[in-house]
């Protein structure tokens, strides 16, 4: 059963301007801009102006959309407040070296934006990931054995975190026994709220 319009909107908050042509929405705020297409989607983004209290405001339509298209919206607008919140507060993300007996090395390139992973199982590799676009890594002052990246996009963030995380797989040994690796600990933005 095909719905003949679904609609949704959203707040653009003070400080973040959005710009929406063919489909492709670039949100600039204080920390930076950040641009995501979303010509894959079915739906028609506008700009519009709340009646009541004058704000600027995201809408999101799907004509005659079947229950997937109706359920995209809700995803393409959790995306824009992703970017939101990205320009606004950014993405850090947490990780921590866990090991039973040989600790793990790691020491973070000169523009911190790569990483060199060593003693992992006692193994001689070094295992080196390089961090995505507009992402940095740093060690921890607090919390020994910690790492920290920081960025805006939180899809850039998360899956350098990833990769960092499947560097340090086990392999041929029960999973179970041997914990060893580098684990995202915490999820949150840069800027606290207070």
């Amino acid at each position: 059963m095909k719905t003949i319009l679904s609609s949704e909107t959203m707040d653009i908050p003070e400080g973040v301007t959005i710009k929406v042509k063919a489909k492709i929405i670039e949100v600039e705020g204080p920390r930076g801009k950040l641009v995501r297409d979303f010509k894959h989607l079915n739906l028609d983004f506008q700009l519009t102006k709340n009646a009541e209290t004058g704000k600027q405001q995201l809408k999101v339509d799907a004509w005659f959309g079947s229950r997937k298209t109706t359920a995209a919206i809700r995803t393409a607008l959790s995306h824009v407040e992703n970017l939101i919140t990205g320009v606004t507060k950014g993405y850090r993300y947490k990780m921590r070296f866990v090991y039973a007996h040989f600790p793990i090395n790691a020491s973070i390139g000169n523009s911190s934006t790569s990483i060199e992973i060593r003693n992992f199982l006692g193994e001689k590799r070094v295992r080196k990931v390089d961090m995505l676009e507009g992402v940095t890594v740093s060690r921890s002052e607090k919390v020994k054995d910690e790492l920290v990246l920081d960025g805006n996009d939180i899809e850039l963030v998360s899956r350098s975190a990833a990769l960092i995380n499947q560097k340090c797989h086990v392999k041929k040994k029960d999973i179970r026994k041997f914990l060893d690796g580098i684990y995202v600990s915490e999820k949150g933005s840069i800027v606290e709220e207070n």
